[in-house]
């Protein structure tokens, strides 16, 4: 690697530390656990995927929407049953990448992508509104005033230095430089302490203390395969942002494997589960990061943070984090999507916003899934719609139907209103060049066919089938001739 290259990843790492470090602890409060468990979290999953995933540049971390998946299971069974939850959710997700399943990504459309990136940019920055309270109160007066001064100028350096110079990436910066001059005007402001306290030791192994028989896995089993859902999901999306903002390849089955093994690492030292993290993974983008060097930067360095500089890092100003955290919502905003609203299909639009809305109310799994059963529905209905038939009557009297478009479940009574065995004359062939017969549907709507024009006494021949098209009919023991 070249020193410039290998200098921006450092820094890029140093700075993206920084964004881990609140996030980190929020997400391990958020499901009733130890700060600690997230900072652990953090620095295995954020290390071991940076070395041997298959997406140079990209964070993982204790993500939020792991968290949120297990609170449950913590209130419920304790941290112990969490531990063993995450061992299995990483067993399931090293499966996945075994498996070469990674490549199902590709099913994924790309307005649902556009609806994952925008719901995650407004849940960004939606939860750094949670730094403008006092526990359950909003902040006001002296409090608000340099609370919301600080985030700005946090902003404006982060915007305005990289118009005068690219040595530092500008996040870095304005963290360092708002910290900075908090600490010298003695601004009473809150600070990263004040989430918690993050000084701790190396963490040990340690197997989860928990009964290990079939009752413990009906426990554990349905949240450790809704975690590695979860988790594969946001972290192989985050992987094609990757591959799009780097315009560069990643390697999905290879990503998947390393954060399983990364997550039953964790699990064995007493950290939360993780994923990708989309926020981190945009600014250690834009601070230069590229190659697996940030990611280990990043990752060890929230353990030195641990280890050795806790009482400087617990004084970092939560402002300059927030303010951070505001610009990556926007930059990770496809803003783009919303200048295309009347230039592509209406049905796109909607998918797009409905994937959006449900990201930010519910949950991403669940608004991905929705996105594309949306879209396949939206692809089923279009399809359909496109299956026609041009016929005419030969020189000998009987009628040839040309068939154009796809035969499946969407499109059996189109494909069946086409024809008319009462008025058609005794013999009737039908030409299939350009027809695909996709399903079972699309077999049983032939054979439904020939049973009408049987019943009408009349004799159906079916030709150039493809030799998929034949198969399938041969399998089904349907007669075309």
């Amino acid at each position: 690697m070249k020193p410039k290259h290998l200098r921006a990843d450092v820094l890029a790492g140093l700075t993206t530390s920084f964004a881990l470090l609140p996030e980190c602890i929020a997400f391990a409060l958020v499901a009733h656990l130890n700060p600690l468990m997230g900072l652990y979290g953090a620095f295995i999953i954020c290390t071991l995927t940076a070395l041997f995933g298959g997406r140079p540049g990209m964070v993982s971390g204790a993500a939020g929407s792991m968290a949120v998946v297990i609170v449950a299971l913590v209130v419920q069974h304790g941290v112990q049953y969490l531990l063993a939850t995450v061992l299995l959710g990483g067993l399931i997700m090293s499966a996945f990448g075994l498996l070469k399943l990674g490549k199902l990504v590709r099913m994924v459309p790309h307005p649902v992508m556009l609806g994952f990136v925008n719901g995650l940019a407004i849940i960004i920055a939606l939860a750094q509104l949670e730094h403008f309270k006092r526990g359950d109160a909003w902040l006001s007066g002296a409090p608000l005033y340099i609370m919301i001064g600080l985030v700005v100028v946090t902003m404006a350096i982060v915007y305005v230095l990289p118009r005068l110079t690219r040595a530092v990436p500008p996040a870095l910066a304005a963290i360092l430089g708002v910290g900075l001059a908090v600490y010298l005007l003695g601004l009473p402001t809150r600070t990263l302490g004040d989430m918690a306290h993050i000084a701790g030791g190396l963490p040990t192994f340690a197997l989860p203390d928990i009964p290990w028989n079939l009752d413990t896995l009906r426990i554990i089993a349905p949240y450790a395969i809704l975690m590695a859902l979860v988790g594969l999901l946001e972290t192989l999306l985050t992987l094609n942002l990757t591959d799009e903002i780097t315009e560069s390849r990643g390697y999905p089955d290879r990503e998947c494997v390393a954060l399983g093994a990364a997550n039953m690492v964790s699990g064995a030292l007493g950290g939360m589960g993780g994923c990708a993290m989309i926020g981190q993974t945009v600014i250690n983008l834009s601070s230069g990061g590229r190659g697996r060097v940030s990611g280990v930067v990043a990752g060890v360095s929230i353990l030195l943070f641990i280890l050795f500089l806790s009482p400087l890092i617990e004084r970092i100003p939560l402002a300059a984090l927030v303010g951070v955290m505001f610009v990556v919502s926007q930059q990770t905003f496809a803003w783009a999507s919303l200048r295309v609203v009347n230039k592509v299909p209406l049905n796109d639009v909607l998918v797009i916003v409905a994937v959006t809305v449900i990201t930010v109310f519910t949950d991403l799994a669940t608004a991905v899934l929705c996105g594309i059963i949306i879209a396949a529905l939206n692809f089923a209905w279009q399809q359909a719609r496109e299956l026609y038939a041009d016929s005419h009557v030969e020189a000998d009297g009987s009628k040839l139907y040309r068939l154009h478009g796809t035969l499946f479940f969407a499109s059996t009574t189109p494909f069946l209103n086409q024809f008319d065995p009462a008025n058609d004359p005794s013999v009737v062939t039908i030409d299939c060049r350009h027809l695909s017969f996709v399903d079972y549907s699309a077999i049983a709507a032939l054979k439904t066919l020939r049973e009408r024009y049987e019943k009408a006494g009349k004799h159906l021949r079916v030709l150039h089938l493809s030799e998929r098209c034949r198969k399938l009919l041969k399998r089904a023991r349907v007669d075309h001739d």
